[in-house]
């Protein structure tokens, strides 16, 4: 049995690729120290004699025994109010925690895959973005925590893999949504769902005029699935690229919810990217991958998800685990 470490386990993306190597037949040692992470991801997961779980933060040195086949480097906040709260860990984990797990790459001689994001090209000159794009970011703007974290991030992994020849894998994420996102973590879709869902107005930023496309999980699973057993070390936008305004996004929420909430519109925050659409001609070409969840199957499933959720837990507004971490 093939053994993988995945890491950020207790994640939303972190928790459904647990799920997928483990229905696969993998044994499965997932790791995360919950600062984003959340119990009630893996809960279903730690009775399964085909899965391990480590609290560990793995910005400190990562030890795993016995043999390990692949890891999977999924540990970082991942939306905006989470690394503009802990700016410092978001730099960390994607600096010394890449590192350390590089490190435990290559001496169980493990192929290691790397999460990293649409981020990277920054708020974009051009559009669809490839891979062969480097992007237009702000490395001292508030949202240079997270996209400078995710650049180092590709750099040190293909250093590592031209300069010891570890077997690396590179994900570029466009937005992904599905059941286990948390709410209220800033990003567009749990932000949008849990308004409506409190009777809240819809909040755009700018004018509405700025685009997005959104992926389902089960297709994002997929595609880091087959890039992990591809030949292809350079990174690989995987994504979903039917685009859509912020504004056209709200209404088609509103009509979904069957609300009659009103869209309030604010000021667009610094550096926040007006466009975002994945160029993935390479995923079809190299990985024979595109998604298959179209935008209104996807959206029912997300929002079912959410009206299951408690009273608490959709009026609750920030992860109860920041103050731990908040100084680090």
């Amino acid at each position: 049995m093939k053994r993988i470490l995945i890491t950020g386990a207790a994640g939303f993306l972190g928790s459904h690729l647990c799920d997928k190597f483990i229905s696969e037949g993998f044994y499965v040692i997932g790791m995360d120290n919950f600062i984003t992470g959340d119990k009630k991801n893996i809960t279903h997961l730690l009775q399964n004699e085909n899965f391990q779980f480590i609290e560990h933060d793995v910005t400190e040195f990562v030890k795993i025994e016995g043999d390990l086949d692949y890891i999977l480097h999924f540990a970082s906040p991942a939306s905006p109010i989470d690394y503009l709260k802990i700016p410092i860990q978001t730099l960390k984990v994607g600096s010394l925690g890449t590192h350390n797990l590089l490190g435990l790459a290559k001496a169980k001689k493990a192929r290691i895959l790397i999460a990293s994001t649409s981020e990277v090209y920054g708020d974009p000159l051009v559009h669809p973005q490839d891979e062969n794009y480097y992007g237009n970011v702000n490395t001292i703007g508030p949202r240079g925590v997270y996209d400078e974290a995710k650049r180092f991030q590709e750099s040190i992994t293909m250093a590592y893999h031209r300069f010891h020849g570890l077997e690396t894998r590179i994900v570029r994420i466009f937005n992904t949504y599905g059941p286990r996102m948390r709410l209220n973590d800033g990003r567009v879709i749990p932000a949008f769902m849990g308004q409506a869902l409190r009777g809240e107005n819809l909040t755009v930023f700018g004018d509405g005029s700025q685009t997005r496309s959104f992926c389902y999980v089960d297709d994002q699973v997929d595609g880091i699935f087959k890039l992990l057993f591809s030949d292809y070390s350079y990174p690989v936008n995987i994504g979903n690229p039917h685009e859509i305004t912020i504004k056209d996004f709200a209404e088609e929420i509103i009509k979904l919810t069957e609300t009659d909430q009103k869209i309030v519109y604010k000021e667009l925050p610094k550096d926040d990217p007006l466009q975002r659409q994945p160029n993935i001609s390479l995923a079809k070409k190299l990985l024979g991958w595109e998604p298959k969840v179209d935008r209104e199957e996807g959206m029912k499933k997300t929002f079912n998800y959410f009206k299951s959720l408690s009273y608490d837990e959709l009026r609750k507004s920030e992860h109860k685990n920041f103050t731990k971490h908040i100084k680090r």
